[in-house]
């Protein structure tokens, strides 16, 4: 896809077009930072959550071993460890084009094995005991036994999903440039709730090693095995099913513009409601239904609603692959990339050569640079979408300038890598044909073929043969076409003098020797598509108005 192919929408502002060499600050200490108000510094916030969350796992680590004692809370930490490592590895997997922070995920897991469990566990207690009491007092005695089970299927749902769900309205609120759409809730909700889950199990399989030992249970029929095999083994993707409803929500929140308010708004509690029944039909069929009915649940609702949600994973990851191929052009047209690039960019398997080369070749130091390279270009790519998608917010250009600074750092060792790793041909489907035959005479016309020569069959028409009435298409033009040696670039560079400091910085600070930098894009206002700038071909650029190098 070239400049003319990209998407239409307004016209996004760009950096400034008059930069100087001599202004860009030293690249170890260069980032964007606003300047906040004390009780907004992201350190404060980040230590009072630190707080918070370390004293809730504490109090639900005291609970948890009050009812289960010391030696239970030993085993149901230890057989519920054994999901948590693969849930996480499938959520990454699917998080393989963006992936998110790890600050996030160690949040989300800790929000919902800290937190969130600890307000499940005392709003569960309470309102189970308020069943409790208003069924003795208003029925039978012997109904008031059903008054776990109802807590379990109506009340459980609510508190928990709500709880579940603080995790991803944090992030959404606090953490919006790493929300972009769907793929990012479905990974959030899964972790949280792959937490929550994980406490959760401790709870369960702790107090039914307690009854095993109270009642001399042991072996394959024991309380703990049975609930080893169903919350384990059966269904360790129940919770993160059920969250990532509420997760679907966020993202299609995150996709939707500020001129849709109301969907924002609305789309997470959909989502959420939807958590919510499906968690509260689970409960209802693992305790109020027979065996039966549970693994009719079990077959009928879960197992297609998983298939669903991993169709959607894959489709959503596909789909920001092709954000990438479609946004990153502009880019190369003006010289910040080069020709390959936007096609490895948004392959997996040209992104894992590049890794893979870049570790053999220059160790393990190039191949984190390959990677961060892949990373914020694909983050760049991601911008550029949303400006496209709605109004671009007030602070666009500074992001841009700072995702387009890191990859001018590591271009030297990341672009070889990633052309290399876009020119090799793509991998083969099936097993290609055996150049000789199987036995002496079987290929191609079997062990009693004549080896020929053949004479002519004497009605066969001498030709001229008619053209076919369906002409073969020709292809389409390449996304990014080579550059055109020995044309010198219009360089220039995206940072006005003086924007970071009272001085400019004494020339030769910046690197050992002049970077060359790409042409501008579009002014603000300008519509259109971008002017093209012929990419850098190695010829150093030349000061305005001047014959000679800038200094």
């Amino acid at each position: 896809m070239g400049v003319a192919d990209q998407p239409a929408g307004p016209p996004v502002p760009a950096y400034s077009p008059q930069p100087r060499f001599d202004a860009v600050p030293e690249p170890a200490g260069w980032r964007y930072r606003p300047r906040r108000a004390v009780w907004e510094s992201r350190a404060l916030r980040a230590t009072a959550l630190v707080l918070v969350l370390s004293l809730c796992g504490l109090i639900i680590l005291a609970l948890v071993r009050k009812q289960t004692g010391t030696e239970g809370f030993l085993v149901g930490l230890g057989l519920s460890v054994l999901p948590v490592p693969l849930l996480v590895a499938a959520f990454r997997w699917l998080d393989r084009v963006e992936p998110k922070p790890w600050r996030n995920l160690v949040f989300a897991f800790a929000w919902g094995a800290c937190a969130a469990t600890l307000v499940a566990l005392i709003a569960n207690g309470f309102a189970t005991e308020w069943l409790v009491t208003n069924i003795a007092e208003s029925s039978a005695a012997e109904e008031s036994a059903d008054a776990d089970a109802w807590g379990a299927t109506l009340v459980a749902p609510v508190v928990e999903e709500s709880a579940k769900a603080g995790a991803l309205l944090f992030l959404f609120l606090f953490r919006r440039r790493d929300f972009n759409g769907i793929l990012d809730g479905l990974v959030i909700a899964g972790i949280a709730a792959t937490g929550f889950a994980f406490t959760e199990n401790i709870l369960y399989l702790g107090s039914a090693f307690v009854s095993d030992q109270e009642f001399g249970h042991s072996g394959l029929r024991s309380t703990t095995a049975a609930t080893f095999f169903v919350r384990v083994i059966m269904s360790p993707f129940a919770h993160p099913l059920f969250t990532a409803m509420t997760g679907i929500g966020f993202g299609l929140a995150a996709a939707a513009t500020h001129r849709q308010r109301v969907r924002r708004v609305l789309l997470p509690i959909a989502g959420l409601l939807a958590a919510m029944v499906l968690h509260g039909l689970w409960n209802g069929s693992a305790i109020l239904g027979s065996g039966a009915g549970f693994m009719a649940v079990y077959l009928l609702f879960m197992v297609p609603a998983f298939g669903l949600l991993v169709w959607l994973a894959v489709w959503s990851r596909n789909h920001e692959l092709r954000t990438i191929r479609a946004y990153l052009p502009v880019y190369q047209a003006a010289g910040w990339l080069t020709a390959p690039e936007p096609v490895a960019l948004s392959s997996f398997r040209a992104r894992g050569i590049a890794r893979d080369v870049a570790r053999r070749v220059h160790g393990p130091a190039a191949a984190r640079t390959v990677a961060e390279y892949t990373a914020f270009a694909t983050s760049l790519a991601f911008l550029r979408s949303r400006a496209y998608r709605d109004t671009p917010g007030p602070d666009f250009t500074a992001r841009e300038q700072e995702l387009l600074h890191h990859l001018w750092q590591r271009k030297d060792v990341a672009r070889p890598i990633l052309a290399h790793a876009a020119l090799l041909p793509p991998a083969p489907r099936r097993r290609p044909y055996p150049v000789r035959p199987p036995y002496p005479g079987a290929w191609p016309y079997g062990p009693y073929a004549h080896p020929g020569p053949y004479a002519a069959h004497p009605h066969a028409h001498a030709g001229p043969y008619p053209t076919p009435s369906r002409a073969r298409t020709p292809m389409p033009t390449p996304a990014c076409t080579p550059p055109t040696p020995g044309t010198p670039p219009t360089l220039t560079h995206p940072y006005p003098a003086g924007a970071y400091g009272p001085a400019p910085y004494p020339p030769g600070t910046y690197g050992p020797a002049p970077h060359p930098a790409p042409g501008p894009l579009t002014p603000p206002g300008t519509p259109g598509p971008d002017p093209v700038a012929p990419p850098d071909t190695g010829t150093p650029p030349t000061a305005p108005g001047t014959s000679a190098p800038p200094p």
